[in-house]
């Protein structure tokens, strides 16, 4: 995580948020352009997340459900006004980008294929997202049929020569994705909080929901090549995760939704 100090009018900030920000030192640890992110070096920490108002609604909604199972941050605020706000605690540890664990790889795979499943384990009664795998596949076909793809998916390991190549693989499969599994949505590296190689939480959870389990282990095998830079350790992965309960054909269903995502 980088930090970039900052300096900010508090008087521009929701009035709720003014005791957490005074006095304290405050930092960017922005990594998306759809969202700010300021650490806020006070107490124990704490992490403040601003972005287009009603985006933040199930991310607060998630982070909250994920809390009460302890496997996530406490949130404090969520205020939904010119823009959305979302306040919370900071998790002790550091994400598992960080140096420390980049250096030790077949540790960190293994740690991070065992929270994944030990997460789709979980009972997702209640869970405020149940329907993901419903929004997932509307979403990619609103972004399909607007001519938004990430061309950079087209071109790595899943083979998708064109947008249009992928959207077929949707169109003849993409209804054998299941609703069964609680996603993190966004199951990479840095979503992962480690203190001394002790699971600490989750975080940006805004994308999970009950789905199918393959939407998590996509984004898992993808951040390993990515953060790793190689793809020796995707085997080691999914052993880790139980080969029994990956489908190699739903990989590639979920790396063609994705193009669209």
């Amino acid at each position: 995580m980088k930090l970039t100090p900052i300096n900010i009018i508090i008087e521009k900030y929701p009035a709720e948020l003014e005791p957490f920000l005074s006095g304290a030192k405050l930092y960017d640890s922005s990594c998306s352009p759809e969202a700010r992110v300021v650490f806020i070096d006070k107490d124990g920490g704490y992490f403040l997340k601003s972005a287009q108002k009603g985006s933040l609604e199930s991310e607060a909604s998630m982070t909250r459900y994920f809390h009460e199972k302890r496997i996530s941050a406490k949130v404090l605020a969520y205020i939904s006004d010119e823009r959305d706000w979302l306040l919370t605690e900071k998790i002790p540890g550091d994400d598992g980008t960080s140096a420390k664990y980049l250096e030790q790889p077949e540790r960190l795979c293994d740690i991070f294929a065992e929270r994944l499943a030990e997460l789709h384990g979980m009972n997702f009664a209640d869970c405020p997202i149940p329907n993901h795998t419903e929004r997932y596949l509307a979403e990619a076909k609103r972004n399909f049929q607007k001519g938004h793809y990430d061309q950079s998916l087209l071109s790595d390991s899943w083979g998708y020569a064109s947008a249009e190549e992928a959207w077929a693989v949707v169109k003849a499969r993409g209804y054998l994705l299941r609703t069964d599994t609680l996603l993190h949505g966004d199951y990479c590296l840095p979503n992962i909080i480690l203190a001394n190689w002790t699971f600490g939480g989750f975080i940006d959870v805004g994308n999970g929901g009950v789905g199918d389990r393959h939407v998590d282990l996509f984004w898992a095998i993808w951040t390993l090549n990515f953060n790793l830079k190689t793809d020796k350790y995707r085997d080691r992965f999914i052993d880790a995760y139980g080969r029994d309960k990956v489908d190699e054909d739903m990989l590639r269903v979920v790396a063609a939704v994705e193009v669209f995502g």
